[in-house]
């Protein structure tokens, strides 16, 4: 009798799970960009997919104030990204007229306001309801016992309803962690790095313990030795200086006036973190503070002033700002070392530390505005901004989400460094790999990992190294010891070479890659690390996606399906195709070479004449 129950409950309990959650094709956990767009990607080629995100909001960071778009080469990174600019472009001009100035401050889609990139994202989705499914407030908690596996693959996944306050169930076919902090992948099992490398280990620009002045030399203090430590996180504000908009920080419950102070010496002496303070004497400096005593403003060349000594800010439309934490300050929004914990911790202290940085970042506000110890025109300057009255309606105007800069790096099939993003040599590319599903391109870019200490002039870890547009191996999502999880979002690589990948057009890539080798695994039977890379470039390019750049062919030239599959073959290295120039003796030697048919019978011929004739006897 107690058999035939068990068999009974077996046959029901599919059921059973699918009542308390969902069964789908893809699930992904992570309502960011990249989730967005790994679901976005899995639906066009017909498969299901559901987005559980933990907040009341899906969008991630540029929804909660990244409105700046971190792209250093636009066009370097196409496919679902540039849909999502020409979606914010398209809004700005429907709704403003396209001479407006707000399309102007748009930037071609490039800068937005936080709740038109929500109102995008939705717009996005919106063609993909029959197969994809967002379900907010559904928490997943990295802990071995909410994955369920059988062998090296996912079967289901345990997630928290924080609205019911009941635990559901979610079966799939491939599994996606889209998370800024990889709790999926360590869940699962995969293997991770938390820290910075030395740089001994992989022979990295920027890595270890580091004191550099932006866009200056490395210090004196800079051993390049690894430790555990992560780079700060802080909030993206949506400020504005328009008064009809404007709310005004209010002094937090839990404000400590201490945590600031250093800010008011730095004002009247003009200290700052930027290479032009090797050239600042006690003398100009003392001279500075005399001058700003009397009235004035700082005359320290390059110091900041008022809300530009707190914030880096960047225009967006309606006369608002992207404000960043201050990459020239030595006090700023960024709250290092206080978040060390975040990657492996439970969302319990995860919430504890998101309203400690919330109050400490409105604490720095209202010091900057008010301190008693501050001159005069520096407040005033500071007061002519505040927070947005039109956003984040149901948070007090402040940004939902802090901004995890880098959590978990979970270990793929290949790990990312900073020489992946630089140049071989002056003028070239940075290392090119046949195996590329985006294209990218920012700097090498990272926050700082210490508070201010005592006779430093600099942060350690906060460092900017000027990157060239590079191509990202298909292996950075293909995660160790699981055969049906991609991991688009916390991606494999050095503290270093993530601090690149990081940024959200790549993510977002990154994630539409994901969605396509997931719908592919599932139509193929097949784990994903086992596709053949050339069937998932083939359907991303088909999607206008770019694989491997040049400066002169765009997505919607006749021959970019042509040059982006000769180009990672390696038949065209150079930054520009010239595709009309004629080919010289060396270049038709090299390609009689390499694809075995001889170049002199097409004599005459341009190069690409040429490409077009050997791409479809190749392929």
């Amino acid at each position: 009798m107690k058999r035939y129950l068990l068999n009974i409950l077996g046959l029901f309990f599919p059921i059973l799970l699918w009542a308390q959650g969902g069964q789908y094709d893809v699930v992904i956990v992570g309502g960011t960009p990249g989730g967005i767009m790994t679901a976005i990607a899995a639906s066009r080629e017909g498969k299901t997919a559901v987005i559980l995100e933990r907040s009341g909001h899906i969008g991630g960071l540029p929804a909660n104030g990244l409105g700046a778009t971190d792209i250093s080469t636009r066009g370097a990174t196409t496919g679902l990204f540039t849909e999502f600019v020409g979606h914010i472009l398209d809004y700005y001009v429907e709704k403003y007229g396209k001479d407006s100035e707000q399309v102007k401050m748009c930037s071609d889609g490039y800068h937005f306001e936080p709740h038109v990139a929500a109102w995008v994202f939705d717009q996005m989705l919106a063609p993909e309801k029959e197969r994809v499914t967002v379900l907010t407030m559904r928490q997943f908690d990295a802990k071995p016992s909410n994955v369920v596996m059988e062998g090296a693959q996912i079967k289901s996944i345990r997630i928290y309803n924080r609205e019911t306050k009941k635990t559901e169930q979610y079966i799939g076919k491939v599994f996606v962690d889209a998370t800024y902090e990889g709790d999926l992948g360590a869940a699962a099992g995969v293997p991770y790095s938390i820290g910075r490398e030395s740089r001994d280990e992989y022979n990295e620009k920027g890595a270890g313990r580091l004191y550099k002045l932006w866009l200056g030399p490395e210090l004196e203090g800079s051993t390049y030795e690894g430790d555990g430590n992560i780079q700060a996180y802080n909030y993206r504000l949506c400020l504005t200086n328009d008064p009809d908009n404007r709310i005004m920080p209010e002094k937090p419950k839990r404000y400590n006036r201490k945590e600031f102070l250093s800010l008011v010496d730095d004002v009247y002496s003009g200290t700052f973190a930027g290479v032009e303070m090797l050239d600042v004497t006690p003398e100009m400096q003392e001279a500075n503070r005399k001058h700003i005593e009397s009235g004035g403003t700082t005359q320290i060349p390059g110091d900041p002033w008022g809300i530009a000594k707190i914030t880096n800010m960047v225009d967006l439309p309606n006369h608002k700002t992207d404000a960043n934490n201050q990459h020239l300050a030595l006090i700023s929004t960024d709250l290092p070392e206080e978040n060390w914990q975040w990657p492996t911790a439970d969302w319990k202290w995860r919430d504890r530390f998101a309203q400690r940085l919330k109050e400490y970042t409105l604490g720095l506000l209202w010091f900057a505005q008010n301190d008693k110890d501050l001159p005069e025109a520096f407040k005033a300057n500071v007061r002519e901004w505040g927070l947005a009255k039109d956003e984040y309606l149901d948070n007090d105007h402040f940004p939902r989400q802090v901004y995890v800069r880098e959590g978990r790096r979970l270990h793929g099939k290949h790990f990312f460094t900073a020489n992946d993003a630089l140049p071989v040599a002056e003028g070239c590319r940075p290392p090119l790999y046949a195996n590329s599903i985006t294209a990218s391109h920012y700097a090498l870019d990272s926050h700082a990992v210490h508070k201010r200490e005592k006779g430093k002039i600099a942060l350690d870890g906060f460092f900017n190294y000027r990157a060239a547009v590079y191509t990202v191996p298909f292996g950075v999502i293909l995660p160790q010891k699981v055969d049906n999880l991609l991991i688009p979002v916390p991606a494999s690589a050095t503290h270093v070479g993530f601090s690149t990948l990081r940024m959200e057009p790549c993510w977002m890539a990154l994630g539409q890659a994901a969605g396509i080798a997931a719908a592919l695994s599932i139509k193929q039977n097949k784990p994903v690390k086992e596709l053949a890379v050339a069937d998932v470039q083939e359907a991303l390019v088909k999607e206008k996606a770019t694989l491997i750049y040049f400066r002169d062919i765009s997505v919607d030239s006749p021959d970019f399906e042509m040059i982006q599959y000769m180009g990672l073959r390696g038949y065209v290295t150079d930054w520009n195709a010239n595709l009309d120039a004629p080919v010289d003796a060396a270049t038709a030697e090299r390609w009689s070479t390499m694809s075995g048919i001889r170049i002199d019978r097409f004599a005459g011929k341009t190069r690409g004449e040429i490409l077009r004739a050997l791409y479809s006897l190749i392929k």
